[in-house]
């Protein structure tokens, strides 16, 4: 039985606020992207825009930004490929936890 995309959320989250090395900028960029991830129903390949991730985690700094994106890859809670091409979005895979 498969849980609900509310319950898989909410269970990712309650996972990464207990990580130690995750600060409020972490969180704030892994909500953004779990909020889009819910919006287009995906579970774990999001469509993401640099300009609507910042928005909706309220980063408002591009190093800031790039600093606290970049960790969450080492950490590895993400995979990001990037798109150079400005009609497509970037694609953000959210690893298994």
């Amino acid at each position: 039985m498969e849980k609900n995309s509310a319950d898989h959320w909410l269970q990712f989250l309650k996972m990464a606020t207990k990580d130690v090395r995750l600060n409020v900028w972490h969180l704030s960029l892994l909500l953004a992207i779990v909020q889009l991830a819910y919006l287009q129903n995906e579970k774990t390949v999001i469509h993401v825009s640099r300009s609507k991730l910042i928005e909706l985690s309220h980063i408002y700094t591009l190093t800031t930004y790039h600093r606290y994106f970049k960790q969450l890859q080492d950490f590895g809670y993400v995979r990001y490929t990037p798109s150079y091409h400005p009609g497509y979005r970037s694609i953000v895979e959210l690893l298994e936890f």
